[in-house]
């Protein structure tokens, strides 16, 4: 039996019909590019070039304050958010060319309600070190979301979005600083051309000389899942959404680093919010990640549960969206017993990064039949 059929057959012993479980076999394809691992990697692995401009952003805060240096390398938090603005000739000037905001009219700033409560953290994983901004409430949050990955425009966020990854990010802090560098190797003045032809041919086509991969972290309820559903205090529940959240995301960061990508997906959510749950609880609950889903009350589900954050582009028949939930129960319960039956050796940095390589190379029907796992 091949691998397609194996998984049809999976959906259709949901009930999926043909027309159905078509829509699942291309939602549900395994995106991870594999011969990205040529041999098992050591972890952790190396930090990416980035992280090195950002340790200098840390020890500068320490004696400056974090938002004025943040402010002064991102262009994007010298701009408020406002409909429209990243169609204006000042706006693409700073975010596209680099041009200083302290010379434009409509780089007003960026406002938040608590600048002085952001906190920047140089956060170990097993995929290397990568900076981690934490957003004092959920207000700041949206705010530094909308500016650093909608453009400074009011695109709503889902209630239940309390994190992101910001990947392939031009810093031009880090261009400007390769531009000095690269100045100071001449021995006559270089001009602006001779500084476009550099950037083309030397520096452009080499994305991690210039971009940068961070997250973005908020501090509320994770998922916007209420204390009192997971039976703990306030101030528990937000200690434990917070690790909850950095750790989803650091899963994100591990597949993006090993295999090229990460993406609004099921078997991704699945593998990170395994991650999440395991750092927070010590052990995996399934009973979590479906409440987190919305599926607590399987097969009933809760409107605003993340499920619906990931029903694809376009999105999901009703009938497809269905046998889904049917899929992520079942493979959030078959993760459970693996992590039960392997407790020990998932316990170690070897053992969960062996568990996070195996799972990127299965499917969620894969994950959901039971003889596989």
């Amino acid at each position: 039996m091949d691998h397609l059929d194996s998984r049809s057959r999976v959906l259709f012993a949901y009930g999926a019909s043909v027309t159905v479980a078509s829509e699942l076999l291309d939602y549900n394809a395994n995106p991870y590019t594999h011969n990205h691992v040529s041999a098992p990697p050591r972890f952790p692995l190396p930090a990416e070039p980035h992280v090195e401009a950002w340790e200098r952003y840390a020890a500068e805060a320490r004696h400056s304050g974090l938002w004025p240096v943040l402010q002064k390398r991102f262009p994007q938090l010298n701009f408020p958010i406002r409909q429209g603005l990243s169609q204006h000739a000042e706006y693409q000037a700073a975010t596209r060319r680099g041009t200083p905001t302290n010379t434009l009219v409509l780089a007003s700033g960026l406002e938040l309600d608590d600048a002085d409560g952001l906190q920047l953290r140089l956060h170990p994983t097993l995929a290397g070190v990568i900076p981690v901004l934490v957003a004092a409430n959920r207000p700041d949050f949206v705010s530094l979301a909308q500016a650093l990955t909608r453009r400074n425009e009011p695109e709503p966020l889902p209630a239940s979005m309390g994190a992101c990854i910001v990947s392939g990010y031009n810093n031009w802090d880090r261009i400007t600083e390769l531009r000095r560098r690269w100045q100071g190797e001449k021995s006559a003045n270089p001009s602006l051309p001779d500084w476009a032809e550099e950037f083309r041919q030397n520096i452009l086509p080499f994305p991690a000389l210039y971009q940068d991969t961070f997250i973005l972290l908020s501090q509320g309820p994770y998922s916007n899942v209420p204390a009192q559903h997971m039976g703990m205090s306030v101030e528990t529940w937000r200690q434990t959404s917070l690790t909850l959240r950095l750790e989803h995301e650091c899963a994100h960061y591990f597949t993006y680093r090993l295999f090229g990508s990460m993406r609004n997906n099921l078997l991704d959510e699945l593998i990170a919010d395994y991650c999440g749950i395991v750092a927070a609880n010590g052990h995996y609950r399934a009973d979590w990640f479906l409440r987190f889903m919305g599926l607590e009350s399987f097969p009933h589900y809760r409107e605003g549960g993340r499920l619906e954050n990931y029903r694809g582009d376009p999105p999901l028949s009703e009938e497809a969206f269905h046998i889904l939930g049917h899929l992520v129960k079942d493979a959030a319960e078959n993760l459970e017993r693996l992590d039960q039956d392997r407790a020990a050796e998932l316990q170690t940095s070897e053992g969960k990064a062996r568990l996070l390589l195996s799972l990127a190379r299965l499917t969620l029907e894969e994950i959901a039949a039971k003889e596989n796992m």
